[in-house]
């Protein structure tokens, strides 16, 4: 019997689609340079976009606007995820792409200092701050450990897509700090990826050193891959789009070979974005393509498809609980619980690893960034039951502040830092990825 064809998306929902990409897209782009103006990366401005037209505002605003153009239902909701995933996806191959690999190599023990700093502080007292909440705001049945366990690692992560995103804006990706900053938050997000996989496990009553074990094995397969494997397979995929002299063939590979990589530890049951890190720090070892060739794609996603993924990590923020007394004064509390945390840890670990006070603040403020990354977690938690809706909606805030507040206090420490040579070098390399343009067939 021949297989039916599947019918195409319906003219309604494709409508609403549309509308919501072009709206989204409207309000971020205005939004981001409002932010930009006012001395904030544009990063903000497309956060706050999603706050805008999701429940926070336009949901009280106009009910019914709201409903129709933001549908709760997942099927049409799940349109929208899909070309946001796909931009952050993007942003961080990109992103690891222009890491510096030979500074990694050098200042390996400085990032790894400053990262069990940045993650040992924040989780004690993250987990300490779960024993003390009111049990009124943690959800009936839900054990007391792995609720304090699991705000603990909320309190740990940091946001890859929105410290890239704020590195580039500010234009400082190019600075030894930002690419330590960079690699910190690779690891700090590699372990709380590991700590909430083990936790879930536990909120699922299937906790085990088996399950721990495994998790553990596979982020050591995807580095072993990568360290032997994954570069001679990258240069042999990249090849022909070096050979060519236009750019589309450039920006297909690299396209396929992040997409790729992502699915590949998404299906070992590792976040999807470390497998695009990991594959763009190899596109951008592998020497084989001009960075002016990969220029349209990085256009592309910065200012399409990056704003889309903020927006509608926005439009699952609900700030509007927090006009309850004990959530706003849970809430402040948290906050400064997880800012005295990153800072406190990241900063002493900086210090012990010889850098100065400006060095360090500047790491600090980096890593303090949680963004998007913090409210996927708390998704999963709302979506496990671990959360309620107000601590759900506390640990957005959490993500939000602190990521208005990484800006200014890098501008402030990066100002005091004099720029070296070897960064000036490397600027006019990543430069290269925007300005040079491109020689035809």
């Amino acid at each position: 019997m021949p297989v039916s064809p599947v019918a195409p998306i319906a003219a309604s929902d494709l409508l609403v689609f549309l509308l919501q990409i072009g709206l989204l897209l409207l309000l971020a782009h205005g939004l981001g340079r409002l932010a930009t103006r006012l001395g904030m990366p544009a990063v903000v401005g497309e956060l706050g976009a999603g706050v805008l037209a999701g429940p926070s505002v336009l949901a009280h605003a106009a009910p019914a606007a709201s409903a129709w153009l933001f549908p709760t239902a997942p099927a049409r909701f799940h349109l929208l995820d899909a070309v946001g995933q796909l931009g952050v996806l993007l942003l961080v191959g990109l992103t690891g792409a222009h890491m510096d690999l030979a500074l990694v190599r050098r200042r390996a023990a400085t990032a790894a200092g400053v990262s069990v700093g940045g993650l040992c502080v924040p989780l004690g007292l993250g987990v300490a701050a779960g024993v003390l909440l009111p049990r009124t705001l943690v959800p009936a049945g839900t054990d007391a450990m792995v609720f304090a366990l699991f705000l603990g690692v909320a309190m740990c992560v940091s946001a890859i897509p929105v410290i890239a995103k704020t590195l580039m804006d500010m234009r400082m990706l190019h600075r030894d700090i930002g690419q330590l900053t960079l690699t910190a938050g690779m690891i700090d997000d590699a372990f709380g990826w590991c700590m909430l996989s083990i936790v879930s496990a536990m909120a699922g009553r299937a906790a085990s050193a088996a399950s721990v074990g495994i998790a553990l094995a596979h982020l050591a397969v995807v580095v072993a891959f990568t360290l032997t494997v994954g570069r001679p397979l990258v240069r042999l995929a990249l090849r022909p789009a070096a050979r060519s002299g236009e750019a589309g063939p450039a920006v297909a590979a690299a396209t396929i070979l992040i997409l790729l990589a992502a699915a590949a530890t998404h299906a070992l049951g590792l976040e999807a974005v470390f497998g695009a890190f990991a594959c763009g720090l190899l596109i951008g070892s592998a020497g084989r393509i001009e960075p002016a060739k990969l220029a349209p794609l990085r256009t592309v996603v910065l200012s399409a498809l990056a704003p889309v993924f903020f927006a509608t990590a926005g439009l699952r923020m609900d700030l509007t609980a927090l006009g309850r007394p004990q959530v706003l004064l849970t809430g402040l509390a948290v906050l400064a619980i997880a800012v005295i945390g990153k800072f406190a840890g990241a900063y002493a670990g900086a210090r012990l690893s010889r850098l100065n006070r400006w060095e360090a603040l500047a790491l600090g403020a980096g890593l303090n960034a949680r963004g998007v990354i913090e409210v996927v977690v708390a998704m999963v938690g709302l979506r496990l039951g671990i959360l309620s809706v107000e601590i759900y909606t506390i640990v957005v805030l959490v993500a939000v502040v602190t990521s208005l507040m990484a800006p200014p206090i890098l501008r402030l420490a990066m100002a005091r830092l004099a720029e070296t040579a070897e960064e000036e070098s490397r600027e006019s390399e990543q430069r290269a990825w925007i300005t040079e343009p491109v020689s035809g067939p």
